[in-house]
């Protein structure tokens, strides 16, 4: 009789163990599904070219703007490459970022400034640091990569109308800004509304809202309005897209390291 007690009783730790286990990483496992989602609804979509004009606004709210063409290219087995190439004004035309996101390495990025006349390429360590005098970091300007966070699904909300997951992704790369990152995204079509990012003291860096989504080539979401503030220093940067065309012309041959000083 107490050797059948003694099994019923382990038999209840067991299964208590496993529900509890089960249960911490239900969170992980929902908020990874959703994360693999968002991607999967945005794969596809081969290149695009975009005019962005890029809106800076210090505390006081005194504002300058900046134009910018960006060229984008999707890569099936890796992340994507990119060409931000500043139009005006005068003391940063002729600035070129470029940008090659991978799955699991390291990005890669390099910037060509005019006054120096030189490439130089970015450390991973620098990638926390402000791209261009901006409120975006380096590392904020990747394409998303599922594989660069691990994820825990915190509850549902509702923001601008829309009832979204909220998820909590933790950069899993090195010399990240950010400890945390916690992202809004919508049950509908799986965009991104928002982001809060937490810096390394676990304190709120900056919020990023993405709106006035559209739709291209009938499946592809993009936002117009991207606008990031930093709640510390009260500065914010909008990126407005003034343009935004796919399936253009672009090769690899367009995101040459070695051609960033004859960039248009």
């Amino acid at each position: 009789m107490r050797y059948i007690s003694l099994v019923l009783l382990a038999s209840f730790i067991s299964i208590s163990a496993f529900n509890s286990v089960a249960a911490e990483s239900e969170p992980s496992t929902k908020g990874l599904e959703i994360a693999q989602e968002r991607k999967a609804r945005d794969r596809g979509w081969n290149n695009s070219e975009a005019e962005i004009l890029m809106v800076l606004r210090n505390a006081q709210g005194q504002e300058a703007t900046r134009k910018l063409n960006v060229k984008s290219m999707e890569l099936t087995d890796d992340g994507d490459k990119a060409l931000t190439v500043f139009q005006s004004p005068r003391d940063v035309k002729g600035t070129a970022f470029l940008s090659f996101s991978h799955v699991f390495d390291a990005d890669e990025q390099w910037i060509f400034l005019p006054a120096l006349k030189r490439v130089k390429r970015i450390a991973s360590k620098n990638k926390s640091g402000p791209f261009v005098g901006s409120e975006f970091a380096f590392e904020d300007m990747t394409s998303f990569e599922v594989e660069k966070f691990s994820y825990t699904y915190v509850g549902d909300e509702t923001i601008n109308g829309e009832a979204c997951f909220v998820l909590e992704q933790t950069p899993q790369y090195d010399y990240s800004g950010y400890t945390l990152q916690k992202v809004w995204i919508d049950k509908s079509h799986y965009r991104v509304h928002k982001v809060e990012f937490y810096d390394k003291k676990g304190a709120l860096l900056k919020v990023l809202e993405l709106k006035d989504y559209e739709l291209y080539k009938e499946k592809y979401w993009r936002p117009i309005r991207s606008e990031m503030t930093n709640v510390q220093t009260r500065k914010s940067t909008s990126l407005i897209t003034e343009s935004l065309i796919f399936d253009t012309d672009l090769s690899e041959s367009d995101f040459d390291k070695n051609s960033l000083k004859r960039a248009r």
